[in-house]
């Protein structure tokens, strides 16, 4: 199945190409970097839905986190953790 993940921007390094960011994304305390080249206008403490690495949208943070929690109970989450 193919899921998109929601997650909160915890950090956008300084001095990259516009067009071309990366983004710390924690998604329940696991944090991955995340390209932002879909979802350009995303800021650090932003909502994002991820997919396949990729940001592809910005969500409405209790939207996200009651899918993170609907993702948890179904056992979906597991490939998220390093390992």
């Amino acid at each position: 199945m193919c899921l998109a993940i929601p997650g909160k921007i915890t950090d956008i390094p300084a001095g990259q190409d516009a067009l071309f960011r990366v983004a710390k994304v924690s998604f329940g305390g696991i944090t991955k970097d995340v390209d932002l080249s879909l979802s350009p206008e995303a800021q650090v403490g932003d909502y994002v839905l991820v997919h396949v690495g990729v940001a592809i949208s910005i969500v409405d943070e209790e939207e996200a986190k009651t899918t993170f929690e609907y993702l948890k109970q179904i056992g979906e989450l597991e490939e998220l953790g390093d390992p």
